[in-house]
């Protein structure tokens, strides 16, 4: 995860959801916690773009036929080399299947309900955590005084932030995007 600073360009999207704010390394999620205190998830720019992306498919699924880079990249104003780079990423780790020669592209490999957004920005930046401090009472980690304890705490953070990216899924995504979203949701 990448931990850039918030920009200036931010909106409130309404109740308890979560603010968004563009920073030089990504996108920046605050929400409000059960103790009113704001929480703060950033996401890179690998996974902003890998999120676009996808979202972009899901928008603008055509019965499976395939999507092209250059369509995906028009569409979310993404630049194509790099689009193109997570877009295989995307494929490794089994979200997307691609179509290649004349009429090929991307679709989505499994219906958008069942993609969340933890399991996009895993796949392009890798484990969600709070930090590489490593595990308590591993390696020698509760060595020093108050170690151990910072350790549990930093791993419960990561825990608390691979739950929140994943209880949105991309048909949240687009529901949001049509403006059909429950009007109780917190997106």
């Amino acid at each position: 995860m990448s931990f850039g600073h918030i920009g200036t360009s931010a909106r409130r999207m309404g109740g308890t959801a979560p603010l968004q704010a563009v920073t030089p390394r990504g996108l920046a999620l605050e929400r409000e916690g059960l103790d009113g205190v704001l929480e703060r998830v950033k996401v890179s720019t690998r996974g902003d773009y890998a999120s676009r992306a996808l979202l972009s498919l899901a928008l603008h699924d055509q019965g499976g036929q395939p999507t092209s880079v250059r369509d995906i990249a028009e569409r979310t104003g993404l630049p194509q080399p790099y689009l193109e780079q997570i877009l295989l990423a995307l494929k490794g780790a089994g979200l997307v299947r691609s179509k290649r020669g004349v009429g090929g592209g991307y679709v989505l490999a499994h219906p958008p309900t069942g993609i969340t957004l933890g399991q996009i920005v895993s796949a392009v930046d890798g484990p969600i955590v709070a930090g590489d401090f490593g595990e308590p009472h591993q390696d020698g980690a509760c060595d020093h005084e108050g170690q151990c304890v910072l350790l549990a705490v930093w791993s419960d953070v990561g825990r608390q932030m691979r739950t929140q990216l994943d209880s949105y899924t991309l048909a949240d995504m687009v529901a949001r995007s049509r403006g059909t979203a429950n009007a109780n949701s917190s997106i």
